[in-house]
């Protein structure tokens, strides 16, 4: 799904990084060279291909990006979350994502008192799609479920917009532009609403948590969605697209989830067993090998 224009764009421009990537190589003099993907990793990858040093992708995404794409029939081993990206590639293990060890550490909620909570965020920025629905369902959201918690993640475009909704329809919120601690705001929700990208994934998985995932409707190659897939796929979470978010749909959504305990659960459970805790440990012996080292 790249467009012609960016594929005349890369041949023309490839030369030139490939060449000063080698320049940096015979610099460095490095025993393997690992590529994490993105516009700087592919010249770098081919620089290390030819010039006969192992390389080793890195891939989050079941769907591999455009430059892990390019450099997957040369390199040496690719290290990657999902069994199904196997496919793109000669050599391949699944590792996983390396993930915050707190992630793993977040308890389940299964003995939890007080009120049900949903956890709400969209990255970093927020994700202005998820927050506008969400302040649309709160008067029949707060009909159904009257023992609920929010603890929203707007971003500072929504913000105010997200803390007056909440005010106004009577719902116990908690809003904040930006979660700095992400392992205890998981640690206190019994369901998440979230994007889908692979950090985000890797996280959900790691500390067992239930998700709606609502996937970016435009990130590159539809990637998100395909993520979101592989894990409704494991019975770890339930996706919404965004094509199909609205109030009374995310309204119904989460009040059967909320509702359902046991199912709520075996999700947690099914994401749990998603999980790579020894991910980045994993990598580096991949790395390690295609060194020549004995590990």
């Amino acid at each position: 799904n790249v467009s012609l224009a960016t594929w005349f764009k890369t041949v023309l421009d490839l030369p030139r990084a490939v060449w000063d990537s080698w320049r940096m190589l015979v610099e460095f003099h490095p025993d393997v060279v690992i590529g994490v993907g993105g516009y700087a990793s592919g010249p770098a990858m081919f620089a290390a291909s030819l010039s006969g040093l192992p390389t080793l992708a890195f891939e989050p995404n079941v769907v591999p990006g455009f430059a892990n794409r390019l450099v997957a029939p040369m390199v040496s081993a690719a290290a990657v979350h999902f069994q199904e990206t196997c496919r793109y590639f000669r050599r391949c293990r699944v590792t996983g994502v390396p993930v915050r060890q707190a992630f793993f550490e977040v308890p389940d909620n299964q003995n939890k008192n007080g009120p049900t909570t949903l956890l709400i965020f969209g990255g970093s920025q927020g994700a202005h799609s998820i927050n506008q629905a969400m302040i649309e369902s709160l008067p029949l959201l707060r009909e159904m479920l009257t023992n609920l918690r929010v603890v929203h993640q707007t971003g500072e475009r929504d913000y105010n917009d997200a803390q007056e909704a909440y005010q106004r329809a009577g719902v116990s919120a908690e809003v904040y532009r930006f979660v700095d601690d992400m392992p205890a705001a998981f640690a206190r929700a019994d369901l998440l609403i979230c994007r889908s990208g692979a950090s985000t994934v890797a996280e959900v998985a790691a500390a067992g948590k239930p998700a709606v995932f609502i996937p970016f409707a435009r990130a590159a190659d539809d990637h998100q969605r395909v993520n979101a897939q592989a894990l409704e796929r494991a019975g770890a979470a339930v996706m919404l697209e965004e094509s199909n978010l609205t109030s009374k749909r995310l309204v119904e959504l989460l009040s059967s989830l909320l509702q359902d305990g046991k199912r709520l659960k075996q999700m947690g459970a099914a994401a749990r067993g998603l999980a790579h805790p020894q991910a980045a440990r994993d990598i580096a012996a991949m790395a390690a090998r295609l060194a020549a080292y004995d590990t």
